[in-house]
C-alpha cells in the first residue's frame, strides 16, 4: 500500500510540473516585454535652406514715377523701358526712357532749365559691386532745356553690356537745373538734384 501511494504522488507530481510550463508558455515572448523593446530609431532632422530673397526692380511693373527736389524746384520724373524686364540680360542692350516736368516754389514766372542729365550705371549682387559703366550725359546749350510745366524734357540712355555674376544694376541719375533769377533775368541759380533706380538683370549671378 505505501507503495502505491507514493507512486501516485509521483504520478500528481509530474502533472504540476507540465502545468507550471503550460503557465510559462502562456506569457508574453521576451521581445514583446516592454524591458527589451528595440529602441526606436531618431528620425532625422531636415535643415531647409533659406529661399533667395527677389531681386528688387523699380521697373517690375514696366515703369515708375519719382519726385526729386533741388532748392526750390521740384521734379516729377517717370522712367520706363521699352525692353521688356525677362529681356535684360547680361549682354543685352537695355534702354531706360524718362521724362520730366518741374514746378518751382514761389513761383514768380521765373523759368526752370535742364542744363545737364547724367545716368551712370553701376552693376552689382548680393555679395559685391562692379566698376560703373561708363557715364552718360546729355547736355543743352545754355540755358539748357525748358523744364518747368507745362514744357517737359524726355530722353532715353542705354544700360550695355554688365558682367554675369551681376543680378541688379543701380541706375544714378543726376539733374543740373539753371533757375531764373526773376523773370526778366539774364542771371541764373544752379539746383542739383539726384534719384537712383534698381533694375534686375535676366539670368544673371551665373556664378552662384
Amino acid at each position: 500500500m505505501r507503495n502505491r501511494a507514493r507512486g501516485g504522488r509521483v504520478v500528481l507530481g509530474a502533472v504540476g510540473v507540465a502545468m507550471t510550463f503550460a503557465v510559462a508558455g502562456c506569457g508574453a515572448p521576451p521581445w514583446a516585454q516592454g524591458g527589451n523593446a528595440a529602441p526606436a530609431s531618431p528620425s532625422p532632422t531636415q535643415v531647409s535652406s533659406p529661399a533667395p530673397q527677389p531681386v528688387p526692380n523699380d521697373l517690375s511693373s514696366g515703369s515708375t514715377q519719382k519726385t526729386v527736389t533741388a532748392g526750390a524746384v521740384s521734379a516729377t520724373v517717370n522712367y520706363w523701358s521699352t525692353l521688356s524686364m525677362d529681356k535684360w540680360t547680361p549682354t543685352a542692350l537695355k534702354p531706360v526712357s524718362l521724362s520730366m516736368v518741374t514746378t518751382v516754389t514761389p513761383d514768380d514766372g521765373q523759368k526752370v532749365y535742364l542744363q545737364r542729365a547724367t545716368m551712370t550705371a553701376v552693376p552689382g549682387n548680393e555679395t559685391q559691386s562692379f566698376a560703373p559703366l561708363a557715364a552718360q550725359t546729355d547736355q543743352s546749350n545754355a540755358p539748357g532745356y525748358l523744364v518747368l510745366a507745362p514744357y517737359s524734357y524726355s530722353q532715353t540712355f542705354n544700360v550695355g553690356e554688365v558682367p554675369a555674376d551681376a543680378t541688379f544694376v543701380t541706375l544714378q541719375f543726376t539733374y543740373e537745373y539753371l533757375v531764373q533769377a526773376t523773370p526778366t533775368s539774364d542771371e541764373y541759380a544752379k539746383q542739383t538734384a539726384s534719384d537712383t533706380l534698381t533694375v534686375a538683370i535676366a539670368g544673371g549671378g551665373s556664378a552662384g
